[in-house]
């Protein structure tokens, strides 16, 4: 008696081997959603915590396709701590760095990366005014959370 023939699996085979394809694409894309949520969580949490003595840190470099007008001046560049009054209007305002003093606004805390000025309600809650800079490169967006003296 000659022995019989193995069973064929074809179904059973495709399907592991779509099973498998489906999971070394999702895989990857759900670690780098994983990453980028817990950047996004790191990045809140760095912005309420206590300020460092650390150096400052430096914003990236200008994407090769950015203008160079874009990049904010270092006169431009507000601070935690810095002073600043408003040489604008309350609709165009004009901030400049100031010694601190009364009828002047501090700086408590800068928002990069977005225009969204009712964050500083609850990462600076302190905050009695805020300054929305939105540029032309969403890069160098920023709020300043800020407090009249």
């Amino acid at each position: 008696m000659p022995p019989a023939a193995p069973a064929k699996r074809t179904g059973r085979t495709v399907a592991l081997i779509i099973t498998v394809v489906v999971l070394l694409v999702l895989c990857p894309c759900l670690g780098l959603a994983g990453w980028a949520v817990w950047r996004l969580a790191d990045a809140g949490s760095d912005a309420t915590s206590a300020p460092s003595t650390s150096a400052p840190v430096v914003p990236p470099g200008l994407p090769s396709d950015a203008p160079t007008s874009a990049a904010p001046t270092p006169e431009e560049q507000f601070a935690r701590g810095d002073c600043v009054v408003n040489d604008g209007s309350e609709d165009d305002a004009e901030l400049r760095k100031v010694p601190c003093g009364p009828n002047t606004y501090q700086v408590l805390l800068r928002i990069p990366a977005t225009t969204d000025g009712d964050r500083c309600e609850t990462l600076a809650p302190q905050a009695t005014a805020n300054y929305v800079h939105d540029n032309s490169v969403d890069l160098f967006d920023y709020v300043l959370c800020l407090k009249e003296r």
